[in-house]
């Protein structure tokens, strides 16, 4: 699998990563394994996990999976720190917690130190410099080794990023941010994608396939096997189901057949080849979901394939995005 830099670093990602969002919930040990071997043997190396996914659960997963199936040097962790489940304060960017969940994420994940850590959401309740330090204090302690952020509108990666650039002292560049992006939610273009291109940092899309909905599984029904057909799962599948999403499915369903692959394909090769995107984070249930997904890495879409999905999912962006004297 191709390797790409991500964002302006020496860190050296697989081109498609592999989540971790339904292990120890939906997704047990022995799927689990069958996934990270899968995305081994196909040359993936980032995995992506955080310390709420499962409670905790993926993480430890994860870490029983890492040198007795691969070994850890073959691969490029992600974690998050960050969300807390409480229902006043959802997000905790306490320098704190923030060391304190690392530590914790490590301890699960039985290894010294994660590739890339990334503080999960904004906390408007903790000023940006102190979050920040965290990240300057896990790096330079070694226990990670890139910092980035996540969910992240683009005035506040700006500012994040500007922060690590600008600000007195020894600063951790930001490597990366994730944030849901596909034919569905093609929000991050806005601003949050500008900002990651002029500031060097990579985007790491979740969700790249619409939450299951582009590859065509919930056209005519729910699957019973589905995610939307999961008690747990159905609200986050939900919103994606309405009649704009259904035209942009269509239209990828017909790039497929035209093209003699299968809808999955080409959303994910369209996000994959987006201008700034690094990885994309494909969440399969089992390995010959992830298979499925792997086999994009052959694909390039033509241009007159992006242009047509480009026009049909465009999401309208007008003052002050467009030059204000064309309005």
């Amino acid at each position: 699998m191709e390797q790409r830099h991500l964002g302006r670093t020496g860190l050296r990602v697989s081109r498609i990563g592999l989540g971790t969002l339904t292990w120890g919930r939906g997704t047990d040990e022995h799927d689990a394994a069958g996934l990270l071997k899968a995305f081994w043997e196909a040359g993936g190396t980032l995995v992506d996990t955080a310390d709420v996914y499962g409670d905790g659960e993926a993480e430890y997963l994860l870490g029983q999976l890492i040198e007795g199936l691969v070994p850890r040097r073959d691969l490029v962790i992600s974690t998050k720190a960050g969300s807390v489940p409480d229902p006043d304060r959802r997000f905790d960017g306490s320098r704190g917690h923030l060391l304190a969940a690392l530590d914790a994420s490590l301890a699960r994940l039985g290894t010294d130190y994660v590739d890339v850590w990334h503080i999960h959401a904004f906390d408007p309740f903790t000023p940006l410099e102190e979050t920040l330090q965290a990240l300057d204090l896990a790096v330079s302690s070694g226990r990670a080794r890139y910092a980035g952020v996540s969910n992240y509108c683009g005035w506040q990666l700006a500012k994040a990023a500007t922060w690590q650039l600008a600000a007195p002292g020894t600063r951790t560049r930001l490597a990366s941010t994730q944030l849901e992006y596909s034919l569905l939610q093609r929000g991050v273009e806005r601003e949050v994608l500008p900002a990651a291109l002029d500031l060097g940092i990579g985007l790491l899309p979740s969700s790249p396939l619409g939450r299951g909905v582009l590859t065509g599984k919930y056209r005519h029904a729910t699957p019973a096997d589905s995610r939307g057909a999961s008690e747990h799962m159905a609200p986050f599948v939900a919103p994606y189901l309405d009649d704009t999403a259904t035209r942009i499915v269509d239209a990828v369903t017909t790039a497929a057949d035209g093209l003699a692959v299968t809808p999955l394909q080409v959303a994910l090769a369209w996000v994959r080849d987006r201008p700034g995107v690094a990885a994309p984070i494909v969440g399969a249930r089992n390995a010959q979901q992830l298979t499925a997904a792997l086999s994009v890495d052959a694909l390039s879409l033509p241009d007159e394939i992006c242009r047509a999905l480009d026009d049909v999912s465009a999401p309208l962006h007008r003052y002050p995005d467009h030059d204000w004297s064309t309005l």
